[in-house]
This record gives C-alpha cells, sequence and structure tokens, in this order.
C-alpha cells in the first residue's frame, strides 16, 4: 500500500486509535481494581482486628449477636466455611500473608456477598458481610469502552465506503486518455464531496465526449462539403482552356479558401469556450455573403426583408445563413427560398413536406430517419444550432400550408 495515500494514514490512525483505547481500558480496569482493593481493606481490617481481639478472650453468643447487628455472620464450622472457599464460583478480590506467622487472610466473593477469610495456624474463620457487595464500575467501564470502540470502528468502516469511489474515481480518471469517457463511479444522490467531485469528474468527461465527437463531426463535414469544389475543379480542368473557364476555375479556389475559412470558423466555435467578437452588420451583407460561400445564383434566393442591422459575428452567422438556404433549397420542389425578417427577427421560407421529427432531433449531428435519402440535414442544423446560440439567437420551426418556416428568433434574455 502506498504509505502517502489516504487510505494508509486512515488505516494507520484507525490502528492507533484502537491500541490506545484498549491501552486506555486497561489502565482503568487495574485502576478500579486497586482502588476496590484499598476500599475493601479500609472497610474490612477494622472488622479482622475486632475479632482477632474477642478471639484471645474467646468467642461467645453475645459477641455473634453483636456481628449480626452490624450485618456480619461468622461461620466456624469447617464444612460450610470449606463448602464456600472451594466453591468453582468464588472469587478471590483480596489476598494477603503475614510475612512472619504465615497467616492468610482473603476477601472472597460468592452470589454478590464479600467473605473475609482467615486462615491462622489451628483456626479458620469465616465471616461473611450480609450487605449487597455487587461493584457495577468494571462492567460500565466495560461497557463505555466497547461502545467507544465499535464507534471507532463503525466510523473506520463509514469512511473508507464513502472514500472507495476516489480508488474508482482514480481508475476511470486513467482511461481518460484512452478516450474512454462512459464515466459512472459515485452515486448521485448523495452531496458529499466525494460525490460531488466524482460528478464533477463525469461532466467534464461527458464534454470531453462531446468535444471528440464534435471535431469527429467536423472532420467528416470537411470531407462532405470540400466534395463539391474539388468536383467542379476536376471537371473544369478537362475543358477547354479559355478566360471564361478560368474564372470558374478560380472561383472553385475561392470557394475552396471559403470553405478552410469556414472550417477555421467552425472549430474556433466548437472548441472555444470564450466570447465570440460580435459586431452590427447589415442583413443584406450578410446573405449575401452566404450566397458567395454556397455559390448560388441569385435568383434561387427571394429576398423580401428590411435591410436592418444585427449584431453578430459575421464569418460565423454567414455560415449559419448559408446552411439555412442550403437546406432550404435542397428540400424545396421548386428549388427556391424566400428570406423575411420581422425586426432583428429573420425567417427562411420554402415549399415542401413537414419535418416529420421535432425540431431538436435534427440538432443533431446527421441525424436522419430510416430513409437517408431525404429529410435528413447531415450537419446542416448542427452548426446553424451551435452558431446561432454563439449569436443570441435560437431557431423555431413551423408549418402553415405546405410552407417550412425556419425562424432565427433573437434571444434577448440570453448570455454567452
Amino acid at each position: 500500500m502506498n504509505r502517502q495515500s489516504i487510505f494508509f494514514t486512515i488505516s494507520v490512525s484507525f490502528i492507533i486509535s484502537v491500541l490506545l483505547v484498549i491501552a486506555c481500558f486497561m489502565v482503568l480496569i487495574t485502576h478500579d481494581y486497586r482502588m476496590k482493593e484499598v476500599q475493601l481493606l479500609d472497610k474490612y481490617v477494622p472488622v479482622i482486628k475486632m475479632i482477632s481481639r474477642q478471639e484471645k478472650v474467646g468467642i461467645d453468643e453475645n459477641f455473634l449477636k453483636n456481628l449480626e447487628e452490624i450485618d456480619y455472620t461468622l461461620f466456624l464450622d469447617t464444612v460450610k466455611i470449606n463448602a464456600i472457599t472451594y466453591n468453582p464460583e468464588t472469587k478471590v478480590l483480596v489476598e494477603k500473608n503475614h510475612p512472619k506467622s504465615n497467616d492468610v487472610f482473603r476477601i472472597l466473593n460468592l452470589e454478590s456477598k464479600n467473605y473475609i477469610y482467615i486462615k491462622k495456624r489451628n483456626d479458620t474463620l469465616l465471616i461473611r458481610d450480609n450487605s449487597d457487595s455487587s461493584s457495577n464500575s468494571q462492567l460500565y467501564i466495560t461497557l463505555v469502552f466497547s461502545i467507544l470502540l465499535i464507534t471507532i470502528i463503525l466510523v473506520y468502516l463509514i469512511t473508507l465506503r464513502k472514500l472507495i469511489p476516489l480508488k474508482i474515481l482514480k481508475d476511470k480518471v486513467k482511461t481518460l486518455g484512452d478516450e474512454n469517457f462512459d464515466f459512472e463511479c459515485c452515486n448521485s444522490d448523495s452531496k458529499d464531496e466525494v460525490s460531488l467531485l466524482g460528478m464533477e469528474f463525469k461532466k467534464t468527461a461527458l464534454k470531453l465526449k462531446s468535444l471528440k465527437e464534435a471535431r469527429n463531426i467536423f472532420i467528416r463535414n470537411i470531407m462532405h462539403e470540400l466534395k463539391t469544389p474539388i468536383t467542379k475543379g476536376r471537371f473544369l480542368t478537362q475543358l477547354e482552356q479559355n478566360e471564361e473557364n478560368n474564372e470558374k476555375l478560380k472561383s472553385v479556389f475561392n470557394r475552396l479558401e471559403s470553405l478552410i475559412n469556414e472550417f477555421a470558423s467552425i472549430e474556433e466555435l466548437i472548441s472555444s469556450s470564450k466570447n465570440i467578437e460580435k459586431k452590427f452588420y447589415y442583413l443584406e451583407d450578410v446573405v449575401d455573403n452566404a450566397k458567395d460561400i454556397l455559390m448560388i445564383e441569385d435568383e434561387y434566393v427571394i429576398s423580401k426583408y428590411d435591410n436592418k442591422k444585427i449584431e453578430i459575428n459575421f464569418k460565423l452567422f454567414s455560415i449559419a445563413i448559408k446552411n439555412l438556404i442550403d437546406n432550404a433549397i435542397k428540400y424545396s420542389p421548386n428549388k427556391e427560398v424566400t428570406i423575411k425578417n420581422e425586426n432583428e427577427n429573420i425567417i427562411f421560407e420554402n415549399v415542401g413536406e413537414q419535418l416529420k421529427y421535432p425540431l431538436s432531433d435534427y440538432f443533431e449531428p446527421f441525424f436522419s430517419n430510416e430513409d437517408k435519402s431525404k429529410d435528413s440535414f447531415g450537419l446542416g442544423l448542427y452548426i446553424i444550432f451551435n452558431i446561432l446560440k454563439a449569436n443570441n439567437y435560437t431557431l423555431e420551426y413551423e408549418y402553415i400550408d405546405g410552407i417550412n418556416r425556419f425562424t432565427c428568433k433573437k434571444d434577448e434574455t440570453s448570455t454567452i
């Protein structure tokens, strides 16, 4: 085990705590035994002296009666004495031997009664203390220390249980480098610090997973978007070299350059957590730039908007407008799209079939139904959604009398 780990430190602390508790228990028990011995001697030594003095003049009925009055009973019969002293349940509380005469003095306990045992050369006496002599001090000490020991063990086990997710978390974090972002290690209902830390790592793993997926989508989008200009360029190189074809070829390269800049902007949007720079631009300039990127003729785009200023990031918002125009033309039988506006809200209308699924489903990259040849928007709406969100816009959809209506609605409450 790593000596610098939390588990090692807690385990060592637990062992030390248990040893200290046991040591304190032993010290207290020993102290209690000695104090009890002193108390018994203080109580019974005067009785022994009194009996010893009486022995010299003789023990009579009067003396026995006096002993009964102070709650003591004297046994002189050897059979009764042996029955008590040799009883297996009899406990020896105190034992003293006279160094010169070898007289034996013991304090015994049987069935909550104390007995004073005196053995001299020829005489054996046993005096019973008729008062209740039971003592629970050791029981209380044992009970208290048992509870304390059990508490320490429970605290140790609970602490280990709380820290076990840390070990799982460590193993999970190790796998992040292998792009294993499936992260489950802690009880989401628990609110302790370890569980909260685990949940934060889970959120981070999900963000990394999302970023990885976004970059994969980004690469696929590059391949998808580059196909058209590359195909056009290849076709133009096979045609007769004249000024018109050269201009078309030049426009293809311009388109490729534009796509590269577009991809750079999208990549920046995906990977950046900072606010994007926004300024006021005329709507017409944004739409014209989107048409230039798309390389389509003006006849496909019907403009019915007021040329208002909108606060946006020009490059990114042009990409969103481009994708909205592209989708509208692609999925419209007449290959036309009408652009309107209501204040800062921009509306795109095209003739076509109604979306089969909720709009939010199409925000997923390359979402499509079973028939992938239709009703599939690839990356279009995914990119649109993220760009609009970064520019404080939301996308809404409604279908009215055979018209698909997409509205880029200004979100006044949004903060980026």
